[in-house]
């Protein structure tokens, strides 16, 4: 029996409340592709939140998708910090320099005024301007790095693993003021019309550190359950590409309400340990899809869908939550086609395809 056709919001919260709804959601993070929609630099595009809520809208409509993204860029929030921020013409902004080189500077950091930066009030715009236009029909996922994984931004990688191993109070200090930042911001966004949070922490994933590392004290399972605990909203925990397999139970256990999860994990297997506990969101590989052909995308996004969509609790998406600028509008056009030819409930075809 053909369900009731639903708003992308309905069609999302129910799969969330794990349950079948009229089709699978889908989930094109295209947060760079709106400059080629409107004939735009990378950085012209960035420059107004005008140019932003335009392309969003109408990468929306073209591919049909479930949910639009004011995120702007990663580095957008060290910005806030005063730090620099590398434009270029074929990818997303990156950070440049990082601006706690010396971790003594700790001693001496404030967490920035949210409501008073010029680069977060842009996207807190955009958000407002979005939501003036899809209502209560369309998802608007905010965006926020976790406290966590902030400083590979602000101090580079080989710093931070030093202030991990070497510097334990001035790591203390930078993950209290990560957090307030972060909870700040979240809700910001929350109050801005938001929808939900999608809570970015590539470093607890356990392709970056080992699981025991991600549950010690004072690390990123602990700093995230109370983050989380703070934001005012439904949030997801995405690992960025990063393996979460091993720790899918303890990101449960955070109280996310979903999970990104990667290309490189059995998608049924993270299914039977997700099912009816926290929803997932994936796993598309976003790096191949640049050089994927129509027919390659179908059956992927098929094969995706027989894995992981049985009984809802499954978003169609990419696996890093941002799709490169490289992916050409043809395969993004075939991933949501298979996904409206494909993804309607009931999954009566399943069956037959796993024989």
């Amino acid at each position: 029996m053909k369900k009731t056709s639903m708003t992308s919001l309905e069609r999302v919260l129910t799969t969330l409340n794990h349950k079948e709804p009229d089709r699978v959601p889908l989930f094109l993070l295209t947060t760079m592709h709106g400059a080629k929609e409107l004939g735009l630099s990378v950085k012209t595009y960035f420059s107004k939140a005008e140019n932003v809520v335009e392309g969003q809208l109408r990468l929306l409509k073209k591919y049909r998708n479930d949910c639009v993204s004011p995120f702007f860029y990663a580095s957008l929030e060290v910005e806030a910090w005063g730090a620099e921020v590398i434009y270029r013409d074929d990818g997303p902004p990156n950070s440049g320099a990082p601006f706690l080189s010396d971790s003594q500077k700790i001693r001496t950091l404030e967490v920035p005024s949210v409501r008073l930066s010029p680069c977060l009030s842009k996207m807190l715009k955009a958000i407002r301007m979005l939501k003036d236009k899809v209502q209560d029909k369309v998802p608007i996922i905010g965006v926020v790095m976790s406290p966590f994984s902030l400083p590979v931004m602000q101090m580079g990688f080989d710093k931070y693993i030093e202030l991990m191993y070497d510097h334990p109070h001035l790591f203390e200090r930078l993950m209290k003021i990560n957090e307030e930042f972060c909870v700040q911001w979240a809700n910001a966004q929350l109050e801005a019309g938001a929808t939900a949070i999608c809570y970015f922490d590539p470093v607890s994933s356990t392709t970056l550190i080992p699981r025991y590392m991600y549950i010690s004290a004072g690390f990123g399972f602990e700093i995230a359950k109370r983050t989380l605990a703070r934001i005012n909203g439904p949030t997801a925990t995405h690992l960025a590409s990063g393996r979460c397999l091993p720790i899918v139970d303890d990101l449960i256990k955070t109280g996310t309400a979903a999970i990104g999860v990667s290309c490189m994990e059995s998608l049924a297997s993270i299914k039977g340990i997700c099912k009816g506990k926290v929803s997932i969101l994936g796993n598309l590989n976003g790096i191949e899809m640049a050089r994927w052909t129509s027919e390659y995308a179908e059956n992927i996004v098929k094969e995706s869908i027989a894995k992981a969509a049985k009984g809802g609790g499954y978003i169609l998406s990419d696996n890093h939550g941002e799709i490169p600028f490289q992916v050409p509008e043809k395969i993004l056009l075939a991933i949501s086609e298979a996904v409206h030819k494909w993804g309607r409930y009931p999954l009566d075809w399943i069956e037959d395809y796993e024989k």
